[in-house]
C-alpha cells in the first residue's frame, strides 16, 4: 500500500471515530437541554423576584423557549449533559426573596447576583447545598447580617465574592435604591474548608470581632488573591501557624484601611514569594519598612500611604523591582535617600510620594521616568528652581501635584493635565496657558503676576475646568467678559489679588457654581443681578472691596443654598432686607463693616441651621468626579472661609462647619436687639458691636448656650445685664463695654474673668469693676431677677403676685368659710370620717384576702 493510500485510511478512521462519539452522545443525551425539574427551579426563582424596571425575567417562560430553559437570558446549560451550569443575573435590580428551589440546580457551577439589591436580608444559607459551585458572586447585592457558616460546605468553590456596597455607594437613574444593610462574620472558621479557593473579596464587611482571621486565610493553600478592605480587621496575632501555605501562593494583597500593625509583614517572605500587588494603606503601621519588600522581583503595586512609617528609604528597597508602576508612600515620615545620580530599575506609572522628604533638590531620578501619568511630590522638602528638563518630558499626565515646597521660577509646562496643583511655592511669572487643558487647577499662593485678560485668551471655547484657585497671587487688571465658556466651574477663588472693575455680568452663566471668592481685591459696582442664576452657590464671599449699593433681594429669594455670606468691608448701604430670612440653611453671615443703617429683622429665626446644636461634618466638603477618557477620579475640596473671631482674622478649614457666626458689626443699626435672636440656639459667635444700637440686652440671652465669642460693645444698650448670660458656660470672649448698662454685674462661670469686658459703663458695678454696688443696686438685683430673666415670656413678676393673691383668695375662702358656717364645718368632718372609715374596711377586705390565701 503506497503512503498515500495509508494517510487515506487513517483520515477515513478518525472521521469513523468522530462519528462514533457524536452518535454516542447523542444516545447518552437523546434531548439536549435542561431538565423539567431545573426550568421550575428558575420558574419558582422568578417568581420570588422583581425588579423596579418592568420585568427582570422577560425570555423566561415564553412559548417558544417553554421546552429550553437553556435559551433563557442569564441561563447557560452544558453541551455535554444539557444541565444549568451557569446563572448570570447582575445588574438587574433583582428585589425580594431568593426561593429555596435553587437548590435543585444541583449542576450549577457559577452564580452571580451581583449589583441588585436584595434589601439588606441574609445570605441564603441553602446556597451551601449548591456542592458543585465553583464561581459565587454576591456583591454590591444589599445583603446584610451574619454569613452563613453553610458556605463551608462549597468545597469546590474557586471564586468567592462578598463585597459589602459601602465600598462605591450609588445611587442614580440605573441604580436608584440606597443600600440600607450591613454583613458580619463572628468568625471564619467555615473557610479552611474551601480548600480549592483561589479569589476571597470581603471589602467592608465587618470582620472586627474575628480573632483567627489571619489563620484561616493562611489554610488556604491555593489561596492568590485576597482582599479585605475596610473590614476593621484587628491586629493579627503571629504565630507558626500564621507563616503556612498561602504565603507563597498569594499573588494579591490588599488589606486597606483596617487596623493593622506592622505583625503583618511577616505574613510576606522575601528571594521566592510571587506577590504582585500589595495594598496595606491605612493602617497603623510604624516603624521602617522592611527592605525584604525590595526582593520581591514580581511587585507591579506598592501602596503604603497613610500610616505611620518612619526612617529612610533607600535605593536597595527597590532594588529588584522592575516590573513596578505604582509606588504610593505618600503621607508617612519617611525621608527618600537616593544618590544623585541613581537609576531606577522601573518605570513608573503613578508616582504617589506626598510628605515623604527629598530636598532640598529637585528629584533628578525623575528623568529617567518617561511615561508616568501621575504624580505627587507635594510637601517634600524641596527648595529649587523647576529645571528646564521637567517642562521638556511631555508626558501624558493626567494628575501632578507639586503644592507646599519652595520651587521657584517660571512655570512652562506644555502638557495634557487633568490636575495640576502647585500652590504654595514661590513661582512666579505670567499664568501659563492651561486652561484649556486641565480640570482642576490651583496656582494659589505663589508669586505669579500679569492681565487677568489671559482668561480669554487662554480658551476660545467650553473649557472642562471645574476648579479654579488663583488666590493670593499677583494677578491684576479687570476680569474679562468671558465666563460663558466656563459653564463646568463649580469652584472659583481670585481672591487676595489686585483686580479691579466691576464684577462681569457672564458670571451668571456658571449655573454648576458652589463656592465664589472674590474677596480682598479692588471690585466696585453693584453685585450683577445675574448671579441669582448661580442658583446651587453655597458660599458667597466678596468682603474687602469697594463694592456699593444695597444688599440685593434675590439674595434670599433666588439664592436658597447659600450657607455663607461675607460682605464684609464694602460700601453697602440702606437696611438688611427680610428677604435674607428665607435662607434657611445659612450658618455664617458677615455684613460688618458697610454703611447698612435700619433695623435687625426680626424674622432671622427662619433661619433653621443657626436654630439647631452641632453640625453633620467639622469641615464643609464638596465631592466632583472628573474624568480623562476612560479614567476617572473623585477630587474633593473643603470650603475654607475668613472670618474675624475674637476680635481677630483667623481663616477656617477644618472646622468651617463648626463655625456659626453673625457679624454685623460696624454699621449704622438701630433699635433694639430683637429676641428673636435668642432662638438661634447654635450660634458660635455674635458681633453687633460698633452700632447705635438702644433698649436692653434680651433676658433670655442665656438660651445661646454655644455661644464662644459675645460682642456688643459701642452700642448705646441700657438696663441690666441679665443673669440669664451666667448660664453660657462656653463663653471665652464677652466685650459689652462702651454702653450705658447699669446695676450689678451677675455672678457665674467665667463673667468675672473678663477684665475689660465692662468698661465705658459707669452705672455698673461688682466684681471684676472696682466699683462696689450698693444696698439698693444689690437688692434691686434680686428684685428684678425673675423679670429680668423670663421678658416677654409667661413668667413674670406680675405672674407671681397674681399667683400670691390666687393662693390668699383660694385658702381663705375654703378655710374662712369652715371656720364661720357651723353646718359646713360638720358636714366637712363627716365627709373625713366617712371617707377613713370607708378606707379601712377595703384596706380590712384585701389584708383578710392575702391571709386566707
Amino acid at each position: 500500500m503506497t503512503l498515500t493510500n495509508m494517510v487515506g485510511v487513517r483520515c477515513c478512521f478518525k472521521l469513523l471515530y468522530a462519528i462514533v462519539v457524536l452518535i454516542l452522545l447523542h444516545m447518552n443525551n437523546p434531548c439536549i437541554g435542561c431538565s423539567e425539574r431545573e426550568r421550575q427551579a428558575l420558574l419558582a426563582l422568578k417568581q420570588g423576584l422583581v425588579a423596579d424596571y418592568g420585568d427582570p425575567f422577560p425570555s423566561w417562560g415564553r412559548e417558544a423557549q417553554n421546552k429550553d430553559c437553556c435559551e433563557w437570558d442569564g441561563v447557560h446549560c452544558s453541551n455535554q449533559t444539557g444541565r444549568v451550569v451557569k446563572l448570570d443575573l447582575q445588574y438587574l435590580g433583582l428585589q425580594g426573596k431568593i426561593s429555596p428551589k435553587l437548590i435543585e440546580l444541583q449542576h450549577l457551577e457559577y452564580l452571580d447576583l451581583s449589583w441588585n439589591n436584595f434589601n439588606g436580608s441574609q445570605i441564603p444559607d441553602f446556597i451551601g447545598s449548591l456542592s458543585n459551585l465553583r464561581y459565587l458572586d454576591l456583591s454590591y447585592a444589599n445583603f446584610g447580617g451574619l454569613i452563613p457558616y453553610q458556605l463551608g460546605n462549597l468545597r469546590n468553590l474557586h471564586h468567592l465574592d462578598i463585597r459589602y456596597q459601602s465600598d462605591f455607594p450609588i445611587q442614580d437613574d440605573d441604580f436608584p435604591f440606597m443600600y440600607s444593610g450591613s454583613i458580619y462574620a463572628k468568625n471564619l472558621y467555615w473557610l479552611p474548608n474551601l480548600s480549592r479557593l483561589k479569589y476571597l473579596d470581603l471589602t467592608f464587611v465587618n470582620l472586627s470581632d474575628v480573632v483567627g482571621w489571619l489563620e484561616a486565610v493562611n489554610m488556604l493553600p491555593k489561596l492568590t488573591n485576597l482582599t479585605l478592605r475596610r473590614c476593621n480587621l484587628p491586629p493579627p496575632v503571629i504565630s507558626s501557624v500564621s507563616l503556612l501555605n498561602s504565603s507563597k501562593s498569594l499573588v494579591h494583597v490588599d488589606l486597606y484601611n483596617n487596623s493593622l500593625n506592622s505583625s503583618i509583614f511577616q505574613l510576606l517572605p522575601g528571594t521566592h514569594t510571587n506577590l504582585v500587588y500589595l495594598e496595606l494603606s491605612e493602617n497603623k503601621l510604624s516603624g521602617r519598612i522592611p527592605e525584604s519588600i525590595g526582593q520581591m522581583s514580581n511587585l507591579e503595586y506598592i501602596g503604603l500611604r497613610m500610616n505611620s512609617f518612619e526612617g529612610v528609604i533607600s535605593e536597595t528597597h527597590f532594588s529588584k523591582l522592575p516590573k513596578l508602576w505604582f509606588l504610593d508612600l505618600s503621607s508617612n515620615s519617611l525621608v527618600l535617600n537616593f544618590s544623585f545620580d541613581w537609576v531606577p530599575p522601573f518605570q513608573l506609572r503613578q508616582i504617589r510620594l506626598g510628605s515623604c522628604k527629598m530636598g532640598p533638590y529637585f528629584p533628578k531620578w525623575l528623568r529617567t521616568q518617561k511615561s508616568y501619568a501621575w504624580l505627587d511630590i507635594s510637601d517634600a522638602g524641596i527648595s529649587d528652581t523647576i529645571p528646564s528638563w521637567f517642562g521638556d518630558l511631555r508626558n501624558e499626565v493626567a494628575y501632578m501635584d507639586l503644592s507646599h515646597n519652595q520651587l521657584r521660577g517660571n512655570l512652562r509646562l506644555e502638557l495634557a493635565f487633568g490636575y495640576l496643583n502647585v500652590s504654595w511655592n514661590q513661582l512666579e511669572g505670567p499664568i501659563p496657558s492651561l486652561l484649556s487643558n486641565v480640570s482642576t487647577l490651583d496656582l494659589s499662593n505663589n508669586k505669579f503676576s500679569g492681565s487677568a485678560s489671559f482668561l480669554c485668551t487662554s480658551t476660545t471655547e467650553e473649557s472642562y475646568l471645574w476648579y479654579l484657585d488663583l488666590s493670593s497671587n499677583h494677578v491684576s487688571g479687570e476680569l474679562p467678559d468671558c465666563w460663558i465658556n466656563f459653564q463646568q466651574l463649580v469652584f472659583l477663588d481670585l481672591s487676595n489679588n489686585s483686580l479691579s472693575g466691576k464684577i462681569p455680568t457672564t458670571m451668571g452663566y456658571l449655573f454648576r457654581m458652589d463656592t465664589l471668592k472674590l474677596n480682598n481685591n479692588r471690585f466696585f459696582g453693584e453685585l450683577p443681578s445675574q448671579l441669582k442664576n448661580c442658583t446651587k452657590l453655597t458660599l458667597l464671599d466678596v468682603g474687602e472691596n469697594k463694592l456699593s449699593g444695597l444688599i440685593p433681594k434675590w439674595l434670599g429669594e433666588n439664592l436658597l443654598n447659600l450657607a455663607i455670606i461675607i460682605l464684609r468691608s464694602n460700601q453697602f448701604y440702606w437696611s438688611i432686607p427680610p428677604q435674607l430670612c428665607h435662607l434657611t440653611q445659612l450658618q455664617i453671615l458677615d455684613l460688618s463693616m458697610n454703611n447698612i443703617f435700619g433695623i435687625i429683622p426680626k424674622c432671622l429665626n427662619n433661619w433653621t441651621t443657626l436654630a439647631q446644636k452641632g453640625h453633620a461634618s467639622s469641615s464643609i466638603a464638596h465631592f466632583n468626579t472628573i474624568h480623562w477618557g476612560v479614567f476617572f477620579m473623585d477630587l474633593p475640596y473643603d470650603d475654607e472661609a475668613s472670618l474675624t473671631w475674637k476680635g481677630v482674622r483667623s481663616k477656617y478649614k477644618s472646622i468651617l462647619g463648626l463655625v456659626k457666626s453673625i457679624d454685623l458689626s460696624c454699621n449704622k443699626l438701630s433699635g433694639e436687639i430683637p429676641t428673636e435672636i435668642t432662638y438661634l440656639v447654635g450660634l458660635v459667635s455674635l458681633n453687633l458691636s460698633r452700632n447705635r444700637l438702644t433698649g436692653q440686652i434680651p433676658s433670655r440671652i442665656g438660651n445661646l448656650q454655644e455661644l464662644d465669642s459675645l460682642d456688643l460693645s459701642r452700642n448705646q444698650i441700657n438696663g441690666r445685664i441679665p443673669r440669664s448670660i451666667s448660664r453660657i458656660n462656653r463663653i471665652g470672649y464677652l466685650e459689652l463695654s462702651e454702653n450705658n448698662l447699669s446695676g450689678k454685674i451677675p455672678i457665674g462661670n467665667q463673667l468675672q474673668t473678663f477684665d475689660f469686658a465692662y468698661g465705658g459703663n459707669p452705672l455698673l458695678c461688682g466684681e471684676p469693676l472696682p466699683r462696689t454696688c450698693s444696698e439698693e443696686e444689690k437688692g434691686l438685683g434680686q428684685s428684678m431677677l425673675v423679670n429680668e430673666d423670663d421678658k416677654d415670656g409667661l413668667i413674670t413678676q406680675g405672674f407671681y403676685i397674681s399667683m400670691g393673691l390666687g393662693f390668699a383668695v383660694g385658702f381663705w375662702g375654703v378655710f374662712g368659710t369652715l371656720l364661720l358656717n357651723r353646718s359646713c364645718r360638720y358636714t366637712y368632718f363627716n365627709f373625713l370620717t366617712f371617707l377613713k372609715d370607708l378606707l379601712y374596711v377595703k384596706i380590712e377586705i384585701i389584708r383578710q384576702r392575702i391571709l386566707n390565701k
